[in-house]
């Protein structure tokens, strides 16, 4: 993201000597995810970042398509996926494509004994359930419900949850997670027109320096295999940085809803941005005052993207049978809407109390054999009278 931010302790130029108490020189780092092209920070190391002592074989942790058939729509209890205590093997991708991973998860304890670094993707990790604490090397950004965690691919970090009732809605993207451009001013605020601004969102704190030695497992997750990397000092040695890449937090409970007259389209909902996806947030708000409105959403035809809904809280009045945690996938080439009679039903209706997190692909998306798992057959039939 486009906002500047430093921590701790820095020197005045950046690429000059930066010495410790003792005389020695901190160890610079240049962090980017699009090489020198793009947003990037500066973090200053008390040891070299590069001191690898152990490397292992990798773990295949790449999706596996359960079969073919795209062109169907299909629903899936969530909350069916069951809890694990080891954050990683937690991590259940469900829908996927070359742009994006979408992966449910329900972990029971905190990964503090190793790290985890995705070296392809960014992460924005949706809190559906749980409290905690996101370590970095950029500090610590403390989460609860409703909370977007974006951590940018190549962020090494640590989840600290506070019970072991979590659940956690994860979009991996191959590409970076930006902010809408129709949100930016060219000089790159956030617009009076946009669904949120600069003071919603929140930046890491408590830069904590650990000065260790010893064995540290980072689990490094590139091209689909999970790589056990272990170095020789703990990474998170930063003792200051600045720039502008680096995780932060956004809550869907400060997420302005747009209405209108009449019904307002999906892009109103546009929360992030990516590469051939985007990830919108429905939240409570007023519905349409025209007169005549219908408060329920039309009929559409997907022709050029898969719509994945994810339903957090609150009453749907366009869906039957809606429970927390479940998935809807209307892919493109068939068109959907409500279902029979809520289109009725939602006349005169004032406001809505519904959350949830749509994830809208520009691609068609392949289920796994865990998305098998937790389907409900019933569901394509469930347009009919």
């Amino acid at each position: 993201m486009a906002h500047y931010y430093s921590l701790g302790s820095i020197p005045h130029k950046r690429h000059t000597q930066f010495r410790k108490p003792d005389g020695g020189l901190y160890s610079e780092q240049l962090f980017s995810t699009e090489g020198f092209s793009s947003n990037y920070s500066l973090l200053y190391h008390i040891h070299p970042p590069t001191q690898i002592i152990k490397a292992e074989e990798p773990i295949d942790v790449s999706p596996k398509p359960a079969h073919d058939n795209i062109l169907k729509h299909r629903s899936f209890q969530g909350f069916n996926v069951k809890p694990e205590a080891d954050y990683l093997k937690s991590r259940k991708i469900v829908l996927f494509n070359n742009d994006v991973q979408i992966t449910l998860a329900a972990p029971t304890k905190s990964l503090t004994d190793s790290f985890f670094k995705n070296a392809d993707a960014d992460e924005v990790i949706f809190v559906h359930e749980g409290t905690g604490t996101l370590k970095t090397q950029y500090g610590q950004i403390p989460f609860s419900y409703g909370d977007y965690l974006v951590i940018p691919r190549g962020t090494i970090y640590q989840i600290h949850f506070n019970d072991e009732n979590n659940r956690l809605f994860i979009v991996e993207s191959f590409s970076p997670i930006t902010y809408p451009k129709r949100y930016l001013s060219r000089y790159g605020q956030l617009l009076e027109h946009a669904p949120y601004c600069e003071r919603d969102i929140r930046k890491p704190q408590d830069l904590e320096t650990i000065d260790q030695k010893g064995e540290f497992l980072i689990n490094t997750k590139k091209k689909g295999l999970l790589y056990p990397i272990t170095y020789a000092n703990h990474p998170f040695d930063v003792v200051g940085w600045d720039g502008c890449e680096y995780p932060y937090a956004f809550s869907i409970h400060d997420f302005e809803p747009i209405t209108g007259r009449v019904h307002q389209p999906p892009p109103v909902h546009q929360t992030f941005d990516a590469h051939n996806f985007v990830i919108c947030s429905f939240c409570p708000r007023l519905y349409d005052y025209h007169p005549q409105a219908i408060p329920a959403p039309y009929n559409h035809s997907n022709i050029d993207s898969d719509e994945v809904l994810y339903y957090v809280d609150g009453d749907f009045m366009s869906r039957k049978h809606v429970t927390r945690g479940m998935i809807t996938l209307h892919p493109a080439g068939i068109p959907h809407g409500p279902h029979p009679g809520a289109v009725e039903r939602s006349i005169g209706a004032k406001e809505t109390g519904e959350l949830a997190v749509m994830v809208d692909t520009f691609h068609p998306l392949k289920m796994t054999a865990e998305a098998q798992g937790i389907e409900d057959d019933n569901y394509i039939m469930s347009w009919a009278e």
